[in-house]
């Protein structure tokens, strides 16, 4: 597959229309919205700022990149130990839920470009899977350049806290893009810093929006799903 088809089959995986079900969750951020946290771009911006400095944002692209990496090398062993870690890391039953679900229906609508793959490949598909294991597994499968592939998940996840923010806060559409284009600089530098990631590499300090994730559901009225 040329880059150009590669580019437009990643653009039509990351599209919002794509059915994954991802415009209903929060990933805790509902939590801090309605506990007065985040009450305007700025807060907004630096909350999601600090997913992708040591949060979770950071985490999956690290983990996408792994999976994409190890299907292209045939590196069955460090896929399954990936894809394992990524879900046993999940903060809450909610955030579990989430990256299971989305990863299953994300495996179903990319069956419409189908492709052959070795049965050990099958086989993990067909076992629980985390989102961004599912997705750079994929990506690899599909021959779609991994630092693409990083980016545009990474920069599609920002997108979709930032809707989370025009929502609830609520926010301008104008002010919601505004917080886009303010952390361009830094989902790249994530995207080039995933590449080389390797599973000891793998961890966290986000305390903020881990809480943020447990308490969800214990909210009184809630919009979002985690």
């Amino acid at each position: 597959m040329d880059e150009q088809t590669a580019l437009i089959r990643l653009f039509s995986w990351l599209s919002p229309a794509f059915p994954i079900g991802g415009f209903a969750y929060s990933q805790g951020l509902e939590t801090a919205i309605a506990d007065g946290r985040i009450q305007d771009k700025d807060q907004l911006a630096e909350w999601i700022s600090g997913q992708l400095h040591r949060g979770s944002l950071r985490t999956d692209a690290y983990f996408l990149a792994i999976a994409a990496r190890a299907v292209t090398n045939g590196d069955w062993v460090t896929l399954g130990e990936a894809n394992e870690l990524c879900l046993a890391l999940q903060i809450s039953a909610e955030r579990d839920k989430e990256t299971r679900e989305q990863a299953a229906s994300f495996l179903q609508a990319a069956s419409a470009w189908p492709m052959p793959m070795p049965q050990v490949l099958t086989a993990a598909f067909d076992r629980p899977m985390a989102l961004p294991i599912a997705f750079g597994a994929t990506a690899g499968l599909h021959g779609v350049s991994p630092a693409a592939a990083v980016a545009g998940f990474a920069n599609s996840a920002v997108a979709q806290q930032i809707s989370v923010g025009v929502r609830l806060i609520p926010l301008g559409q104008t002010a919601g893009l505004a917080v886009q284009a303010g952390l361009e600089a830094q989902i790249a530098r994530l995207g080039a810093e995933a590449l080389a990631a390797q599973l000891a590499d793998i961890s966290g300090l986000s305390y903020g929006t881990d809480i943020a994730s447990l308490k969800h559901e214990d909210l009184t009225v809630r919009i979002f799903r985690s």
